[in-house]
């Protein structure tokens, strides 16, 4: 796996200056060293809570970085928790109710992928039992979460890291730094998008056809939610309601937001207004398919999101951030940089006017305005930085939370980052629910 220090070495050459008449960067990246041996009494030990596919995902990646051991999987469905032993061995200690998991001593850090809905008490639980946390984003379902979760890390000293891997990208790194060394200029408007136009990205996930209140334990999924009878739909396609998931919002909104945020440095937006509804999947769920929201931010930009499962063309996410002199655009494991830097000049419009006063307006310009380019105005560039292929934002997240869990220091994405980034996204929720602008306080993070 390739690291941010090795990617900044490589890519880190470059300023506004260069980007003049520069085309492509080829990134030269440093031999991959081995993987250091892990003594086995030194292994983290980690238990995954909540075994569906995102959940199955971040463990495989997990187990990837050196010295993490799984040991223990939690989930409402018999199914996953044998699946778990297929995949991981028939030792590894499988059970319903998570709790009885947080009750062993041998746990070090638990993988929470539950439903949103979840989120909070499974969090809050795990650090009271003394276990340290990788929640999965949202970080919170109800505003009300996010403060508990936060000071239940602090009260108990446990390290408390939100899923959203963007934060530990090498990409995500150079376009902050690229952004704070002036490449664009001044940043006026950020626009992101994430469309899906395939039905499991819409959140059709298949059932199982041992879908039962046998082999599933209802009662537990359903939590806080309300009580309904056993519905398969719900428990396995649980992001298509409300009362278990946060929508488009909380799902991809989430990322958008945490990638801005970590690269622009700012707490949050102040201001927002959401639009959407649902267009297309019209099967009984009643989160939106489509979503649109308007944020404003003190720093002095705008943040434009859509999220659309509608689109009849290519499945597709990015970002551009736009400013004075450029735009900054990251697509996949790319980010890149178009540079047009701003004329010095006013110009001006005189041909209406007498050849005299046409004539004594140029000499007036000029004197103004010297010219300071004989051959013409600084040309356009173009950079792109491109991570080594094979390349896994995800692997560096994980990485960097169990450095956490081991040196104690603080995380990359902790309770505090986790919660103004989905207390950001979920202002889309409340503008679309109530039809109207809502602020938020990105310090105190609360909408007022």
């Amino acid at each position: 796996m390739f690291n941010r220090r090795i990617f900044l070495k490589a890519a880190g050459g470059a300023t506004a200056q260069t980007l003049l008449g520069a085309r492509m960067l080829a990134l030269a990246t440093d031999p991959v060293e081995p993987a250091a041996q892990v003594a086995a009494n030194d292994h983290i030990q980690i238990a995954l809570i909540g075994a569906g596919g995102q959940g199955q995902g971040d463990a495989a990646v997990a187990m990837q970085v050196p010295g993490v051991k799984l040991v223990a999987v939690a989930d409402c469905y018999d199914g996953r928790l044998d699946h778990s032993k297929e995949l991981w061995g028939n030792d590894i200690f499988t059970i319903r109710d998570y709790r009885e998991i947080l009750a062993r001593k041998d746990i070090d850090a638990v993988i929470i992928g539950t439903p949103d809905h979840w989120h909070k008490q499974a969090s809050v639980d795990a650090m009271e039992a003394g276990k340290d946390v990788y929640c999965e984003k949202p970080m919170i379902h109800l505003y009300a979460d996010g403060p508990q979760m936060i000071e239940t890390a602090r009260a108990t000293q446990r390290i408390l890291q939100v899923g959203s891997q963007r934060v530990s990208s090498i990409i995500y790194a150079k376009a902050k730094e690229l952004l704070a060394s002036g490449a664009i200029g001044q940043l006026n408007m950020v626009s992101a998008h994430w469309d899906r136009n395939s039905s499991m990205g819409a959140w059709n996930y298949t059932v199982p056809l041992d879908a039962s209140t046998e082999t599933c334990d209802w009662p537990r999924f359903l939590g806080t939610a309300p009580t309904i009878p056993f519905n398969a739909e719900h428990f396995f396609q649980w992001r298509k309601w409300k009362a278990y998931g946060s929508g488009v919002a909380g799902d991809l909104f989430v990322h958008l937001f945490s990638g801005t945020h970590f690269i622009t440095g700012t707490n949050g937006p102040t201001r927002a207004m959401a639009t959407g509804g649902l267009r297309f999947w019209k099967d009984g769920r009643d989160a939106p398919d489509v979503m649109l929201g308007l944020f404003d931010y003190r720093e002095g930009f705008n943040l434009s999101l859509r999220v659309n499962f509608v689109d009849g063309g290519e499945e597709s996410e990015g970002l551009i951030f736009t400013g004075s002199e450029g735009t900054m655009e990251i697509a996949g494991n790319a980010v890149s940089i178009s540079r047009a830097p701003r004329e010095k000049e006013t110009g001006y419009t005189i041909g209406t006017f007498t050849a005299a006063m046409q004539k004594r307006m140029r000499e007036g310009y000029r004197e103004k305005y010297p010219v300071l380019h004989p051959s013409g105005a600084p040309s356009a560039g173009y950079e792109k930085y491109v991570a080594p292929e094979g390349y896994s934002d995800r692997y560096d997240h994980f990485k960097n939370f169990f450095a956490a869990v081991r040196s104690r220091n603080p995380v990359v994405e902790d309770g505090v980052f986790g919660f103004r980034a989905a207390g950001a996204a979920l202002l889309s929720n409340l503008s679309l629910e109530r039809g109207a602008v809502v602020k938020w306080d990105p310090d105190a993070m609360k909408p007022v």
